[in-house]
């Protein structure tokens, strides 16, 4: 039988299960591997443990030596609590994988991987360097909505070159990565304190992605991937998105689009292109986040419930692809 699907707790969600505001609560929270199998099971069967091998619902036996496993009362077959998730088949104790989420949440600017082997006090940067990668994998909702289709307002989409420069080439050569960007502009409610600023528009939510090239073919497929049908979408006037009004979208091309790419500058210090498209994720994680930077633990859990990670070998090797926005091409 198939496993219960996960609550995929997200920001504009009731509070299903509590989430630490502080780095005191988080300890009170999360003192141990027990309490962070006792919140997954929360979060896997809100409504009680049901047995994914015979569908029966009940208490099920806890092992004390084995805190991410349950075995059910009837069959006697046991559950991984971690299965179907960005750590299954880790050897890493639970308590380090939340401690590695909240991290991951609650820092606004990011970290290194050597930086997190330090705060997670793990002993190889390796270790470091794939939980990080596990949990971007699990920042990206299966099956994400699109962007857009409310009503008065827009979606602004941009792409630009994202890397640094590289020495001793040649003249004109580079390896700069292009990426493409489209970003909902609402506007906040006459009165606020804020509404006077930037004419009270602001930004919503984001959607970032590893373009092949500024084809129509790239730039409009990303487009139909990450922006709802019928949306009003404000580029400038390169030839690449004159389809889109073919493509059912209200198209406004200008000279000059609103600058998109003052947040990006500075997210490709080193990173190969091979896995900009993760250090994407996490900036479009965060800033979506931006106004729930707790909250959005709670949310990285939830989404990281049902997701696939890449394991070591594979990151290395080429053979992961990380996720992006539905229908987006890379």
């Amino acid at each position: 039988m198939n496993a219960p699907t996960p609550i995929l707790m997200d920001v504009d969600q009731p509070a299903a299960l509590p989430f630490p505001q502080s780095l005191p609560e988080f300890q009170r929270l999360f003192p141990d591997d027990a309490a962070c199998a006792e919140y997954l099971e929360k979060a896997r069967w809100g409504d009680g443990f049901v047995c994914p091998h015979c569908g029966v619902t009940c208490e099920p036996f806890r092992i004390a030596t084995r805190p991410g496993v349950l075995a059910c009362r009837k069959c006697r077959r046991q559950t991984g609590l971690t299965v179907g998730t960005v750590m299954e088949r880790s050897h890493t104790p639970l308590s380090i994988w939340f401690w590695a989420a909240y991290l991951v949440a609650s820092q606004t600017p990011g970290m290194s991987a050597v930086q997190f082997q330090r705060q997670l006090g793990v002993s190889r940067y390796e270790t470091a360097f794939q939980i990080l990668h596990k949990l971007r994998a699990g920042m990206v909702r299966p099956n994400q909505d699109r962007i857009g289709g409310r009503t008065n307002e827009h979606v602004e989409v941009d792409e630009t070159w994202v890397g640094g420069r590289t020495r001793g080439e040649g003249r004109g050569v580079h390896h700069k990565v292009l990426v493409a960007c489209a970003v909902e502009v609402r506007h906040r409610k006459p009165g606020t304190a804020q509404d006077k600023r930037r004419d009270g528009r602001y930004a919503g939510r984001v959607r970032l992605a590893v373009a092949a090239d500024r084809s129509a073919k790239s730039l409009c497929g990303f487009v139909d991937g990450a922006v709802a049908s019928g949306t009003l979408v404000v580029t400038d006037d390169w030839s690449g998105y004159a389809s889109l009004r073919k493509r059912g979208y209200d198209h406004h091309a200008i000279a000059e689009c609103g600058d998109l790419k003052t947040g990006l500058i500075g997210i490709h210090h080193g990173v190969s292109a091979q896995h900009l498209q993760a250090y994407l994720n996490e900036f479009t994680f965060r800033f979506n986040r931006r106004f729930y930077p707790f909250n959005a633990f709670r949310s990285l859990l939830g989404i990281a419930g049902d997701a696939k990670a890449p394991t070591y070998a594979e990151l290395y090797s080429g053979d992961w692809t990380h996720p992006t926005c539905s229908g987006c091409m890379g």
